[in-house]
């Protein structure tokens, strides 16, 4: 789920000059869909789109305000899904690598498994704590910057918003494990001499050399206006790390801030090699390689079902690796994908991350729905829903959409403050699968009353179709 504000936004419904109008319902489209749309309460108050489709034929069944651009949030990693699709193999590419004497020259790819925690790979890891060589040289390459554009500044400290590199190691975050704090009576001198003195807590912090960087939040830390399931919070400009007061047992994940000298160290210190940090200058006569790792659809799964934001950067960074050797580029991705793989899409989307952190992006329900329907002709529909958040499940929909007679409802949700959008693929009642786009932009009170509506109407056509 994404919580960040952009410091750029563009008008939540904003259209472009040359953008079509809104898509008028032709007499006879589900007009009970319609009365329905127009009736809500709920809905009446900020900016609403929705396009659904026949997934298997393609025909248009219903379009509300299906031409105009809304914030897609974190549905956008739908689009950067197909990118892989289209840009990468069946396996990731771990690192590229040549050998010169005695030796051994890697260099990043993007992939971000290398002991990551919730899809870890020890693929690499194996290869280089393995190799004969006497020297490990990891070769720099040119890389996007550590935050998207438009990334909401003040969420460095949020375990959604790790830095992108070339190298990831850990996932780019610090997982920190409390116990729950000794009892006053249970520390040393008692509990009248411990009586007012913070709740000192039992932090296991993985991986353990930021352990002397962590310590006990001082009082003029605390504030306020700190979220009250924050446990951990880290200095803006140093891996300098602080734990909050608690009374009971946590973990916490935060990003720390990535640099060339710190992965060196870090690499050296899990693997027990020496490393050293040199320029990538593979000659002629070097033949350099690329080691795979993980299935792709590993890292789909996680990607899509939790909404992992950094799994989707960098998926386009390790896309960007088979159109170009000589940087890991977003943009170039973006753009190849764009240019050779939808361009026929109903409207152009202003597309500019992996994730959908970003507020830039802008995409019309119909181009999402397009999007939906050329995933559904173009993958196998049980590994593309197998991929995908299932309703009453896995994944950011296991307390939605349930049913004791089964699945009905897979996709992808996107969420910011303001925004709560919805798509993906419904299983209707008469066996038929419809290709849903509901995007809401711009409502300003609690969004449970939004996400229940959703799902009230897609029960409908659940029921309905």
């Amino acid at each position: 789920m994404l919580l960040a504000l952009g410091a750029t936004q563009l008008p939540a419904c904003a259209q472009s000059p040359d953008t079509p109008p809104a898509v008028v319902i032709p007499a006879g489209k589900l007009p009970w869909f319609q009365n329905m749309v127009d009736s809500s309460a709920v809905l009446r108050q900020h900016q609403v789109g929705i396009s659904l489709a026949d997934a298997t034929t393609g025909e248009t069944l219903f379009g509300y305000n299906d031409g105009r651009y809304f914030t897609p949030a974190s549905t956008m990693k739908l689009f950067s899904f197909y990118a892989g699709l289209k840009l990468l193999p069946d396996s990731l590419p771990s690192l590229r690598y040549f050998s010169r004497g005695d030796t051994l020259f890697f260099q990043g790819t993007g992939d971000p498994t290398f002991l990551h925690g919730d899809v870890p790979s020890r693929r690499a890891y194996a290869f280089l704590a393995t190799r004969p060589e006497k020297m490990l040289a990891y070769g720099d390459i040119a890389s996007v910057p550590a935050y998207g554009p438009s990334w909401s500044w003040d969420d460095y400290t949020y375990y959604f918003q790790p830095e992108r590199t070339a190298f990831p190691i850990y996932g780019n975050t610090v997982r920190f494990y409390a116990a729950a704090p000794l009892r006053p009576a249970q520390r040393a001198g008692g509990a009248a001499a411990n009586r007012g003195l913070p709740l000192p807590q039992r932090v296991r912090v993985l991986p353990n050399s930021f352990a002397p960087l962590t310590e006990l939040a001082p009082p003029n830390f605390l504030s306020p206006d700190i979220d009250p399931d924050t446990h951990v919070r880290r200095d803006p400009l140093t891996n300098r790390f602080y734990t909050l007061p608690s009374t009971k047992k946590w973990i916490d994940e935060v990003p720390f801030r990535t640099s060339r000298t710190l992965l060196l160290r870090m690499l050296g210190d899990t693997l027990r090699r020496a490393i050293v940090g040199v320029p990538w200058r593979p000659r002629k006569t070097d033949e350099v390689r690329t080691l795979r790792g993980l299935p792709t659809d590993s890292l789909y799964r996680r990607m899509l079902r939790v909404s992992d934001n950094f799994l989707a950067e960098q998926l386009l960074l390790m896309g960007s690796t088979t159109l170009g050797r000589d940087s890991l580029s977003t943009s170039r991705a973006i753009r190849v994908t764009l240019r050779k793989h939808l361009n026929t899409l109903p409207d152009k989307p202003i597309w500019v991350d992996g994730s959908g952190l970003s507020r830039l992006n802008l995409v019309t329900p119909r181009t999402f729905t397009a999007l939906l329907l050329k995933l559904h002709q173009e993958v196998e529909e049980p590994r593309l829903l197998s991929v995908l958040a299932a309703g009453g499940g896995q994944g950011t929909l296991r307390k939605r959409y349930r049913d004791a007679a089964g699945t009905w409802f897979w996709g992808k949700t996107g969420t910011l403050t303001n925004t709560v959008n919805l798509c993906g693929y419904v299983r209707t009642k008469s066996g038929r699968l419809v290709a849903v786009t509901f995007f809401n932009n711009g409502f300003p009170a609690d969004d449970q009353p939004v996400r229940n509506e959703i799902e009230r109407l897609l029960r409908q056509v659940r029921d309905r179709l």
